[in-house]
């Protein structure tokens, strides 16, 4: 039986090398899938999320994060996205850099985006459109754009058709398109 947030934590905090163990049985796959949505290679995705556990054991005290999993999922992602730019430099393609571009019409505009608005501001606004949002459309806009879920894998999630979900993704992302300009971004 996996053992809740709150043990695992206690068990960071007591320093127990069982908190890492008991971690990765418990998120280790998602986190795996997150980092080779982004890398697209297994080794350094698994290498990506034995980085991750050594920061989440050297974060953890005097963090306390509530809830464990997004905290995790996060610092997972930070590791791949480093990786992956290490990685790529001078190179695109991926299936990260397709959610990427996806989303450039939303977010480009005729400067740079620390010109228009700064990281901080456009995360608060980003944030408030996905609460305008149901929680599938949420679900899969977050899937798509915060974990690079392939189409592919979100289709058959969904149990709908690429072509259906590319479709849902556009329309997606026309309403942020048109909710950030509503907020006073240009786009």
């Amino acid at each position: 039986m996996m053992l809740e947030d709150s043990e695992i934590i206690e068990l960071f905090f007591s320093r127990s090398e069982r908190a890492i163990s008991e971690a990765r049985e418990k998120y280790g796959a998602a986190c795996l899938a997150i980092s080779r949505n982004i890398l697209g290679n297994s080794l350094d995705a698994e290498e990506c999320v034995s980085d991750a556990l050594l920061a989440l054991w050297n974060a953890i005290p005097p963090e306390k994060p509530e809830p464990l999993r997004a905290y995790l999922f996060r610092i997972v992602r930070n590791i791949s996205i480093s990786k992956y730019h290490s990685n790529t430099a001078g190179k695109r393609n991926s299936f990260y850099d397709v959610a990427l571009d996806e989303l450039e019409d939303c977010l480009a505009g005729t400067g740079t985006v620390e010109q228009e608005i700064t990281a901080r501001e456009l995360s608060t606004l980003i944030d408030r459109f996905l609460e305008t949002l149901d929680e599938d459309s949420r679900m899969l806009f977050v899937r798509r754009y915060w974990y690079s879920d392939s189409v592919k894998d979100l289709a058959e999630h969904l149990g709908i058709t690429e072509n259906n979900l590319s479709v849902r993704l556009s329309r997606l992302r026309t309403k942020l398109r048109k909710y950030l300009q509503k907020e006073g971004y240009k786009v």
